[in-house]
């Protein structure tokens, strides 16, 4: 082989090899954006909270809609919590969502068949905490409106069936469909029960929006990175990377042996 071969050879090879590191280099962004686009509901927090936090007392005054009405059976300090499963149960997991909040759907597709098999056998009490980070973060009313309609869903005690709706029809996230509350009582239909007068004007009047504006407030006050927020037995889990519904099924087992 010539010397004039052996050179375009060698070029050639330098030639694929830069091309596969472009590629390689490519594909690694990629795979961070997706990650990336994963997290928005707690990366857009960080991005935002001091304009937040400074504007915190106005906004809660600005949308303040007359006395704190706690929706039934709501426990924990300030009634901020809505309950799911026995009392009984031996182990607790915590949950801080945003009904905007992508992140938040995803965390409910992955483990909800968990969570349900888990607080159905008694094993597991769940309880929620209605943030309204997105609002904060993109503008617009969904956040609240769709955490004051579960929270009229729970004073008739359809508060976990309406929960699952509302992320089964989650608007992308820049689309503030929850800010109609036509949207909100559409949706309730599908939930046996709970399209009734009561619950319709509940919505409509927003019953629970200063409720909401406290949870909301005891969020961006709380130690917490972003939604969704879920601590079991005062682990926050959604910080393990290691964390499957499996390992969580396996957690709450342990906790509850004699």
């Amino acid at each position: 082989m010539s010397e004039k071969n052996r050179e375009r050879k060698r070029t050639a090879r330098e030639r694929l090899a830069v091309e596969r590191e472009k590629q390689r280099s490519a594909e690694k962004r990629r795979r961070v954006l997706i990650v990336g686009a994963s997290v928005v509901c707690v990366l857009g927090l960080a991005a935002v909270i001091g304009v937040v936090a400074a504007n915190a007392g106005k906004d809660d005054e600005s949308k303040a809609a007359g006395p704190v009405v706690a929706p039934s059976g709501a426990q924990g300090k300030d009634s901020l919590a809505i309950p799911v499963g026995k009392e009984s149960a031996k182990s607790t997991l915590t949950v801080w969502e945003d009904f905007r909040c992508p992140a938040c759907k995803a965390f409910e597709t992955a483990y909800r068949p968990t969570i349900h098999k888990l607080t159905d056998a008694g094993r597991l009490k769940v309880r929620y905490h209605l943030a309204t980070i997105i609002d904060g973060n993109l503008g617009g009313t969904g956040s609240r409106n769709a955490a004051n309609a579960a929270a009229c869903a729970q004073d008739t005690g359809k508060f976990p069936d309406y929960h699952d709706v509302l992320y089964d029809n989650q608007p992308v996230e820049t689309d503030d469909g929850y800010a109609d509350n036509g949207k909100l009582i559409e949706l309730a239909a599908k939930v046996d029960g709970l399209d009734t007068p009561a619950f319709r004007t509940c919505v409509e009047k927003g019953t629970h929006n200063s409720w909401v504006d406290k949870s909301a407030a005891a969020f961006r006050n709380g130690d917490f990175k972003g939604t969704p927020t879920v601590i079991l037995d005062g682990r926050n889990i959604y910080q393990d990377q290691t964390m499957t519904p499996k390992k969580l099924k396996r957690l709450v087992q342990q906790a509850n042996k004699e």
